[in-house]
């Protein structure tokens, strides 16, 4: 018999999904989060805070048997909680539950070093030495610095050094180096005495040096050939001896008076002094020409202002100046004749031996490079008309009127 009816199902426990809060979250966690979001490593907080990075790490994993003395872990922890703004009480109150750490009397002995929990004997923990640590960078290879190119250019400047040194020493072997060449007439007569051989003693009978088979010459050969030549009688040659046998008083022997015998030093002076006085008047004496007659002079007269500058062969200033009405200049008389520049061409004239040429040009004109030589002058110019110029007779007269005035001595 089946019987209908209505049967209930269990109730199956509903379970709630766990939330964010749900979570118990320990110190460290929320300790490496408030780091995080600061964004400050180990590292930088080890540089800020100058507490090791590892007592750090130690505290966020709330691990006691990292530090050294247990009395500065209070202090430790407390620092921490305040650089990460949070509650330095209620964080060291949570590290102590968690780790287990208890604090100790300053005095106990668990304050002067021991641990709360014993473990083995080990050596530091040092989470930098580890090389499993994920915020240590790993350390670089020996080589891993070393860029091939810088090798490259090491092994150019390597190969260059000693190219270079090598050049430079074989250069100086070479330099060094000394090479004998054959002689083709070799002194084999210097090379043949032997000079332990006679000791250069001369010999007794013939006074003949023989040394190693060299006869050498005698000392009386010797004498002989450096000796001057004896004279039977001196010879006394006067120096002067053609000038002083010159007597002006017979003129040229070539031209001697054929009543005299033609041979002028063989007459007497007794009678050339006879016949001198007999031919030659008694007012005149004779008189010997033994230089040229002088050369005709050139002077510059000026008979109004005028520049004037005179130059040497060789181009130095002999005369410079500005001459003025009545100024002369005598030109010297050189080998090579001067020059003459002058700025005002028509106030200038020439004296050659008293005689008046010019003028040197046009009124306003500058002459330049005129040769001051008489032949030059007297063939360029002609003979200077007085009376046109009455500057140039002014001066002409001004001059006579000196030339002639008497001469008056004073007492």
């Amino acid at each position: 018999m089946i019987r209908n009816g209505f049967r209930r199902a269990k109730d199956e426990p509903v379970e709630d999904s766990a939330g964010f809060d749900a979570f118990e979250l320990r110190l460290g966690d929320l300790m490496r989060g408030e780091r995080a979001t600061m964004g400050k490593s180990l590292l930088d907080v080890q540089r800020e805070l100058k507490i090791k990075a590892a007592y750090i790490a130690a505290i966020e994993n709330a691990d006691p048997t990292a530090f050294d003395t247990p009395g500065f872990i209070a202090g430790y922890v407390r620092s921490y909680a305040r650089y990460l703004n949070m509650d330095p009480d209620w964080a060291f109150d949570t590290f102590c539950r968690e780790s287990g750490f208890a604090t100790a009397h300053g005095m106990s002995e668990q304050a002067s070093g021991a641990k709360p929990k014993p473990a083995p004997v080990r050596t530091e923990k040092d989470i930098f030495a580890a090389p499993a640590t994920p915020f240590i960078p790993a350390n670089d290879a020996m080589f891993a610095a070393v860029e091939p190119r810088a090798v490259g250019s090491l092994m150019v400047l390597v190969v260059l050094i000693a190219g270079l040194g090598f050049g430079g020493w074989t250069v100086l072997q070479e330099v060094q180096k000394v090479q004998l060449a054959p002689v083709e007439n070799p002194p084999t007569v210097v090379a043949d005495i032997d000079p332990l051989a006679g000791g250069g003693l001369p010999a007794a009978d013939t006074g003949v040096t023989t040394v190693a088979g060299f006869r050498a010459p005698s000392t009386e050969a010797l004498d002989r050939l450096y000796r001057p030549q004896a004279l039977d009688a001196p010879v006394l040659v006067p120096r002067d001896g053609p000038i002083a046998s010159l007597d002006p008083r017979r003129g040229d022997p070539r031209n001697a008076d054929p009543r005299l015998g033609g041979a002028m030093d063989t007459v007497a002076d007794s009678d050339i002094q006879l016949v001198e006085a007999a031919e030659t008047p008694a007012d005149t004496a004779p008189t010997v020409q033994v230089t040229e007659p002088p050369r005709p002079g050139v002077q510059l007269v000026a008979v109004r202002d005028a520049w004037v500058r005179v130059r040497a062969p060789d181009g130095s200033v002999i005369y410079e100046a500005v001459m003025t009405a009545g100024d002369t200049f005598d030109v010297p008389q050189t080998e090579e004749p001067a020059t003459l520049r002058i700025g005002e061409s028509g106030a200038v004239y020439f004296a050659v031996n008293g005689e008046h040429y010019g003028p040197v040009g046009r009124n306003g004109a500058v002459t330049s490079n005129l040769a001051l030589s008489a032949e030059n002058l007297t063939s360029s110019y002609q003979v200077a008309d007085i009376e046109a110029d009455s500057d140039l007779a002014q001066v002409v007269r001004v001059a006579e009127m000196q030339t002639n005035a008497p001469v008056v001595n004073e007492r």
